[in-house]
């Protein structure tokens, strides 16, 4: 181990002092420069969405002063190039070792890959460390050392693997390295404009961001609220889960700790025989093992965050309808429960975890709207948008994967209103116009007689939309859909002969083996070639016919009409394995609050969130009745090209291995 070496530290989601393996190897082997680098235009279509911006620039300063007390300032870089900042950090303070964490996602992994092959080409000592994860991905494996395809063999096989306890306690003093490197304000990073200021002023009053802000939640929730996590977490309009979800992003919290003391309580009431208290442990552990299970399925098939992990949805007729798209946004699809929680998201930044799976279920199912469109949505709303966790939610509502939703399960939302939120009182605190409705028709205004909807003040298609589809056209739709598919994949496989079997596998458009037999997680497996726009929303509209525009496209409704008898909605409540604890976080509550060359990709219509690059165009909608929240809407801009675009040849354990 090198002593009394100069160690550029280098931050990114992994924003705290305690069981932080980088800080604690820098601190132990000499003096230290603490770096956080923002680079906007390197963050691409994944650029943060307002709220999520907002929590970073709260955490960043908490950071600083958690370090200034140890005795080093954390350096913040606004820069074109991280590699470009890293090297002028370097050569300012005579550097000789680069040391980080590592990070999972398709478009870090990438970006890491290079700068460390840079930096080593250079001389220098790079090392990156799991403070991320129990288990780095390329350490579970099955008995034939392939990658898991589903969660609970890949969580069984983590929970009887050995873990080490946590070890890096914040270091006692920092010794700063010597050298001048201009330290960028706060402000000047341009995390927060002057427009979002009075809104994310808003986000303070329920949210306190920091690491050490996420260790006192994390312990007054094991002893307050765990014990009945297991009643309480389907509860959509209270505070009923963690609030972690934010903090786990942003690596304020350590996931080890987390696992650790809630084991130990596991241990304790078993021991005790509260079932009641187990129960509840084992589900939050779950919702921890979903987290790490989402790093594992990035890092194993980095195509993810674009295409389907099963090949079948490959030839998924999906609906491109930008009015469909608008309606389910902006709350006004006319099923009460899916709109209370799309307006929720857009007013505050955040949904329960059981809200997220009904309205994006209710977008992929009853509206079958891409589910890529939905992840990039939540992505650019979600106070918590992890991209990881949002891909493995979405995959999983809309039946990408071999474990997830039925690809024929509807759940309808009338019913599920009644079991999560039984006397409605979600609904009307995000939909006033129906705060009069009585309770029994709450989550079904069409159906209540017309004396009553007059008595409420509720004008459907006036002051509330009716239904956007009836439940048993939406059912008829997705029954024609699938068929659709299966025909497509027929033929698909008849003019295949290497066999019959569907399969995990990056089903591109590039010429490949329909039925590989297996996914390889311990040598290296190459994924099929890429182009430069690997880490652009693909589209779904042949790119010789689409002018992109940055004003909002004028959308239509479709006018496609489905022959035959209308079939009656199954409404039956089945319970997947998953469906209770998968959400687009770790953790959630309700309380807090290009197109690209191939002819068969996704465009996500440019028309709300906030933009990779630029400044935000803003429009207010008229159309929308929203009285409170965000009414505007930043219409996106065109994505292009960059000379620097990432290269997805390789998978997670090649960059890792090769680095």
């Amino acid at each position: 181990m090198e002593k009394n070496c100069k160690s550029i530290v280098w931050f990114r989601r992994d924003l705290r002092i305690e069981d932080n393996p980088a800080l604690a190897a820098a601190a132990r082997d000499g003096t230290v420069l603490p770096v956080f680098i923002w680079c906007p235009e390197e963050e691409g279509q994944y650029y943060p969405g307002r709220v999520s911006r907002w929590w970073l620039k709260q955490s960043l300063v908490h950071l600083q002063q958690s370090l200034k007390t140890l005795g080093a300032d954390l350096i913040l870089i606004k820069a074109q190039s991280t590699l470009s900042a890293l090297l002028d950090c370097i050569s300012a303070v005579g550097a000789t070792k680069v040391v980080y964490n590592n990070l999972y996602d398709p478009i870090s992994l990438v970006r890491d890959h290079n700068i460390k092959q840079k930096l080593v080409e250079l001389g220098l000592n790079v090392q990156s460390y799991n403070g991320e994860l129990l288990f780095e991905p390329w350490e579970v494996f099955d008995d034939n050392e392939h990658a898991f395809r589903t969660f609970n063999a890949f969580w069984g096989k983590c929970l009887n693997m050995e873990r080490e306890p946590v070890s890096h306690l914040p270091p006692w003093r920092l010794v700063p390295a010597a050298g001048m490197v201009k330290n960028t304000p706060i402000e000047a990073l341009g995390l927060e404009n002057e427009s979002e200021k009075s809104s994310n002023a808003l986000l303070g009053r329920g949210w306190k961001p920091g690491w050490r802000n996420a260790d006192k939640l994390f312990n007054e929730f094991v002893e307050h609220q765990l014990l009945n996590y297991s009643k309480d977490r389907l509860w959509v309009g209270g505070n009923s889960t963690s609030l972690l979800s934010p903090y786990l992003h942003y690596g304020e919290l350590s996931v080890r700790k987390l696992f650790q003391c809630v084991r130990m309580k596991q241990i304790v009431w078993k021991n005790e025989q509260n079932a009641v208290g187990e129960e509840s442990t084992t589900l939050f552990l779950k919702a921890i093992g979903l987290r790490e299970y989402s790093r594992y399925i990035c890092f194993n098939f980095p195509f993810t965050h674009e295409r389907s992990l099963l090949s079948s949805l490959k030839f998924f007729p999906w609906d491109v309808n930008q009015a469909h798209f608008k309606a389910w946004r902006q709350g006004r699809t006319g099923y009460p429960l899916v709109d209370a929680g799309m307006r929720e998201l857009w007013a505050t930044g955040w949904i329960h975890n059981k809200i997220r799976v009904i309205v994006s279920s209710f977008s992929v199912k009853f509206l079958l709207l891409p589910w890529q469109w939905g992840m990039k949505y939540f992505w650019d709303t979600l106070l918590d948008a992890d991209l990881e966790s949002d891909i493995l939610g979405w995959q999983y509502i809309s039946g990408s994967l071999p474990d997830g939703h039925e690809l024929e399960r509807m759940d309808s939302p009338q019913i599920q209103g009644f079991k999560f939120d039984p006397e409605g009182e979600y609904v009307r605190q995000w939909l006033p116009e129906l705060a009069r409705v009585p309770t029994e028709w709450i989550h079904h205004p069409w159906d209540a007689p017309p004396l009553v909807l007059k008595s409420a003040g509720v004008d459907l298609g006036i002051n509330y939309p009716k239904p956007i589809i009836d439940v048993d056209l939406a059912r008829d739709r997705l029954t024609e859909a699938i068929l659709v598919m299966r025909g497509n994949e027929a033929t698909a496989r008849a003019a295949n002969t290497n066999g019959t079997e569907e399969v995990v596998f990056d089903n591109s458009d590039t010429n490949v083996n329909l039925d590989a037999p297996k996914v390889v997680a311990k040598e290296k497996a190459v994924c099929p070639a890429s182009s430069s726009y690997d880490q652009m929303v693909p589209s779904m509209i042949n790119s010789k016919n689409v002018i992109l525009n940055k004003k909002r496209p004028k959308s239509t409704e479709d006018d496609r009409v489905l022959k035959g008898k209308s079939r009656s909605c199954n409404n039956s409540d089945r319970v997947s394995k998953m469906d209770d604890d998968l959400c687009s976080t770790a953790e959630s509550s309700s309380s807090k609050k290009q197109i690209t060359k191939s002819s068969n990709s996704f465009y996500v219509p440019g028309n709300y969130s906030s933009m990779s690059r630029g400044t935000p165009y803003q429009v207010h909608d008229s159309s929308s009745d929203l009285k409170y929240g965000w009414q505007e809407e930043i219409v996106a801009e065109e994505t292009s090209s960059k000379s620097g675009a990432t290269d997805l040849e390789v998978t997670g354990k090649q960059i890792v291995n090769e680095g």
